[in-house]
């Protein structure tokens, strides 16, 4: 997506997008997304995360205020189980399967606040990719996606924040741009991890499981337009 200052946006489905931290969009970007119909921001970050930074832009609580926005985070980082299988964030697929193991009361609080959301949705965590990039698998699988699709979409957001920090003035602490040579074999190992998670989670299934009703579920697919 196109939405200006906006880091790793990409649409997902229907009315359903995702993308980077959201103090990262000007009034111009914000104000693009309001344009695209999307009334509903579902942060997915852990409230010691949520802070504008100094090189973020000042965005005018005008435009804001046109917007709901719905915390729902994926994980407690405080779990002990979760710092020791998720060193020093989760940050891989592979991990996928403990995070909605350990936390699925989260998981399906995410998509009740989807089914919840007035207007388009955009739901983003920090850098667009694991728990952003989990919630959008589990999405596509609900619609129905095809798992070429699945990946394709953690491909592009990987790639995506990759290129981020290519031209990021800000150094992650954790994170650096890789080359071709040494991303592309990573994306392959984290493609399997990925389907692997899509294959055994069956969100649908999970999500019922885990308090998500009917209609909620129906409402859902709608946003995907299913």
């Amino acid at each position: 997506m196109g939405w200006d200052g906006a880091v790793n946006a990409w649409h997902v489905a229907g009315s359903v997008f995702r993308m980077g931290r959201r103090e990262w969009l000007t009034d111009a970007g914000w104000q693009q997304a309001y344009d695209g119909g999307i009334r509903t921001v579902i942060d997915l970050r852990n409230p010691d995360e949520i802070r504008r930074r100094e090189t973020d832009p000042r965005v005018s609580t005008e435009i804001l205020a046109a917007f709901d926005v719905v915390h729902a985070p994926t994980e407690d980082p405080g779990n002990s189980e979760f710092r020791e299988l998720c060193v020093p964030y989760l940050n891989d697929p592979a991990s996928y399967a403990d995070n909605a193991r350990i936390f699925p009361e989260k998981l399906a609080g995410v998509f009740k606040a989807v089914a919840g959301a007035r207007g388009g949705v955009v739901i983003h965590c920090s850098a667009g990719r694991d728990r952003s990039g989990m919630i959008a698998a589990m999405l596509q699988d609900l619609a129905g996606a095809g798992e070429d699709a699945i990946a394709g979409a953690y491909e592009r957001a990987a790639r995506g924040i990759n290129e981020h920090h290519r031209v990021s003035g800000v150094p992650h602490p954790h994170e650096r741009y890789l080359p071709e040579e040494v991303l592309a074999p990573l994306l392959e190992t984290r493609r399997e991890s990925l389907l692997r998670f899509v294959r055994h989670v069956r969100t649908g299934e999970f999500l019922r499981r885990h308090g998500v009703t009917d209609p909620e579920v129906s409402a859902i697919l709608a946003k995907l337009g299913r």
